[in-house]
């Protein structure tokens, strides 16, 4: 089908410089540039580090991706970019970025949500999505539970984590048992030779008064940092794989069990997971076993195209321009708190496919 759209996504919403390039649903190329070591030995990631190493990324990033594609610049049918949500010095490196690249190919622009595009991906991997979508969403800085109708103009928030997002918390239980940073890889890996059984740690927000679909994590944390606290006081080895274990099993039981309970709730039959926790083997497994009992299928994108990438801006991208939605507009700027509720930034007054609205100021009248 060679009038499905090509286009090109790029994603710098944190520490991953990502640009991929997707026709239609399938997935052409996916190109990262991770600062994830430079922000190692801070325990975290720096904005400003970030910032600085998306530029240095950006154009070889872009170049790289197209020579992988097989695809000249000038054949792209739009640009499409995270305007948000993520760290605003990071955003605007990968806006000014499709600005420019849009700009200077007459191309038309699309700045898209970095949560939405994270669902969205899962059509390189399983084929379009069902409509409506139940997705849980799990990483670094989101634990969200959204419902989407149209993953191009109609997401729904049904819960989300009400202090630290799940990916947080690894990395937070990491660097009390001194396994370095980002947590979540080490735990899962630690946690296959533990018993997940061995220490009751905490459901957060699993009582029968508690909101259905949101997420706490901060009360497990602590239960988890003071239990390790307590076994070094008494002089006791900490046994680092049960702590590992136990820790992950409480984060993906309340995790899966009220993604289940939303989907039958709302009598949707599948469920997308995504995000970079949902590269946990664990999460991956119970929600297996879990959706399987309930009769929902699970949707969940391999392992890179979990974390944060651009293929999945593509993906969003390409949607757009399939289903006619309006380009975003010179004004476009990044948004760290872009709302869930805005999949995309359209332009103030355009529709349809006039996409010359994107040219309003003539070349010449840049330098006058």
């Amino acid at each position: 089908m060679a009038d499905e759209p090509l286009v090109l996504g790029i994603e710098t919403s944190c520490d991953e410089t990502g640009v991929g390039i997707v026709r239609g649903t399938t997935l052409l190329a996916d190109a990262v540039a991770s600062s994830v070591d430079a922000h190692a030995r801070y325990g975290g990631v720096v904005p400003e580090i970030a910032s600085r190493a998306h530029l240095e990324a950006m154009v070889p990033t872009i170049e790289r991706a197209l020579k992988d594609a097989g695809v000249a610049a000038r054949d792209l049918d739009g640009i499409a970019v995270t305007a948000g949500p993520g760290l605003a010095g990071a955003l605007l490196v990968g806006v000014s970025a499709a600005k420019a690249y849009a700009y200077a190919l007459n191309k038309p622009l699309y700045g898209v949500n970095h949560l939405a595009s994270h669902i969205c991906v899962d059509q390189l991997e399983h084929g379009p999505l069902p409509e409506p979508t139940m997705a849980l969403l799990v990483s670094g800085g989101h634990s969200s539970l959204l419902l989407a109708p149209d993953i191009t103009a109609d997401v729904r928030p049904m819960g989300a984590t009400i202090d630290d997002a799940a990916g947080e918390a690894f990395d937070k239980i990491a660097r009390v048992l001194d396994l370095g940073f980002p947590g979540g890889p080490v735990i899962d890996r630690l946690a296959k030779e533990g018993n997940p059984e061995a220490i009751a740690f905490p459901r957060g927000l699993s009582g029968a008064k508690d909101p259905a679909y949101d997420f706490s994590f901060s009360g497990l944390k602590t239960a988890v940092a003071r239990w390790i606290e307590a076994k070094r006081a008494a002089g006791e080895e900490v046994p680092v794989r049960d702590v590992a274990a136990s820790f992950q099993e409480a984060v993906v039981d309340v995790l899966t069990r009220k993604a289940v309970r939303a989907c039958k709730d709302e009598g949707v039959d599948h469920l997308m997971i995504g995000g970079g926790v949902a590269a946990n083997s664990r999460l991956r497994a119970l929600a297996e076993e879990r959706c399987e009992r309930a009769g929902i299928r699970l949707r969940v994108p391999r392992p890179k195209l979990c974390t944060d990438n651009g293929a999945m801006v593509a993906a969003l991208g390409a949607e757009m321009v399939a289903r006619n939605r309006a380009a975003s507009d010179w004004e476009l700027s990044a948004d760290s708190s872009l709302p869930v509720t805005d999949p995309h930034v359209p332009g103030e007054h355009h529709h349809g496919h006039d996409h010359d609205h994107v040219h309003e100021l003539s070349q010449d009248n840049l330098y006058s």
